[in-house]
């Protein structure tokens, strides 16, 4: 892939795991070269389709370095595509700066990032806005802990004001307390730890009360793709990612459309999003939990289903028409995180509905998060790293090589 290849400028994504790799293979699904800033050894380094920065080294970090290197980069422009929380704030202050003509981004303003990331300002802007969302509490001091209503609320659990940071060492999206004295135990705990968190009301319901609505809204304000998905399960099964996701159809989920729609326009955003709701079986309302900034873990799904956010966020940062993507896609396929829905289902044993054959029938004919066929290196390589930290030990697998694809 020449970066000159059909008179294209290429993107750069930056990110790492899978979800620059999703980037990535979506946008070699739509033709355009790309790039990947991000560790040589990272998940999104194995794919067929890898091509580092060039120029300075640069790990996809934000930061100083960052505009170093972008600075050194022999590129006359190209379109910068986030995969994280932290990239996508940084990115909103690029156009600001020296770099702003030749590195392009679809963007919305710092303020408007800042808002959806912060879990507690969002709690106060859906209220306003009227759009269901669960009972959430700051808790900034010992006051506000002793605040929370905790006999009047369902089950209680704390959870970060921004995720990615917590998750990475805590281990954990939130945390269960059961009593005033174990949510003020966990926040002086996470206080310490310097983080700022919140205590929220739980939605009752399984994972398949979990639905999402991803799409992408262009500088002028128009939807240009929305895709709809169910959770089938989660690992873990408390507070953990989609291992098992459906495609549905728009229609089945008018409310959470209408919703992500009312939030979206009142802050002008613009941009790649995915904002996920859970349907509270008390009302049957569709309460969103948290909107997504940047590209999502499972944005390949949504492009191989046609709704390639990436491809419109590359069209759109280049100021050029966005095409739209129909509003009926293929539904009922499976997308599965196949290390995480095998260690769901030894966690659900005996508690869920479905056979364990019924299970390895839908991986059979599911798309599978990471591995694809004609690019397998990235799924081999996870199989190593999960060998090695297991047993302490690494594993030879057979490697395939490829040229890279212009598809």
């Amino acid at each position: 892939m020449d970066s000159v290849e059909a008179g294209r400028i290429p993107a750069i994504v930056m990110g790492r795991g899978p979800t620059a790799l999703g980037i990535l293979r979506s946008l070699v699904m739509a033709g355009i070269p790309a790039y990947v800033a991000c560790p040589a050894d990272d998940l999104a380094a194995q794919s067929r389709w890898y091509r580092p920065t060039p120029g300075t080294p640069w790990d996809g970090r934000p930061g100083p370095q960052a505009l170093d290197a972008l600075r050194a980069m022999p590129l006359e422009r190209a379109v910068i595509i986030a995969g994280a929380d932290d990239a996508a704030m940084w990115l909103a202050d690029l156009p600001a700066t020296d770099l702003g003509e030749r590195f392009l981004t679809c963007t919305s303003t710092l303020a408007t990032q800042a808002l959806l990331q912060d879990k507690s300002v969002f709690a106060g802007y859906v209220a306003a806005a009227r759009v269901p969302h669960p009972r959430t509490f700051r808790l900034a001091t010992l006051a506000d802990v002793a605040e929370v209503p905790m006999d009047a609320l369902d089950r209680v659990f704390i959870k970060p004001v921004n995720s990615q940071r917590f998750s990475d060492v805590v281990g954990a999206k939130g945390v269960w307390v059961d009593s005033r004295e174990a949510l003020r135990d966990a926040w002086a705990r996470f206080h310490a730890q310097g983080f700022s968190v919140m205590a929220q009301e739980y939605v009752p319901g399984p994972a398949t009360e979990h639905f999402f609505i991803d799409g992408f809204r262009s500088a002028d304000g128009a939807y240009a793709g929305i895709f709809a998905r169910r959770r089938m399960r989660m690992s873990p099964p408390d507070f953990g990612n989609s291992s098992c996701s459906c495609a549905i159809p728009l229609h089945a989920v008018p409310e959470a459309v209408a919703y992500v729609r009312r939030v979206l326009d009142g802050v002008d955003y613009r941009g790649i999003f995915s904002a996920e709701f859970k349907r509270d079986p008390r009302d049957g309302e569709y309460r969103i939990i948290e909107v997504n900034t940047r590209a999502w873990t499972y944005v390949e799904f949504a492009s191989r289903r046609g709704v390639n956010t990436c491809e419109m966020a590359w069209l759109d940062a280049q100021g050029l028409p966005v095409p739209r993507a129909p509003r009926e896609y293929p539904t009922g396929q499976l997308c599965v995180d196949l290390y995480h829905d095998i260690s769901n289902v030894r966690l659900t044993r005996g508690r869920r509905r479905e056979s364990l054959a019924a299970i390895i029938a839908q991986w059979l004919r599911a798309d599978l998060h990471v591995f694809r066929l004609d690019d397998p290196r990235p799924a081999l390589h996870a199989i190593r790293c999960l060998v090695r930290k297991r047993f302490g030990r690494p594993v030879d697998l057979p490697v395939t090589t490829g040229q890279a694809s212009k598809s």
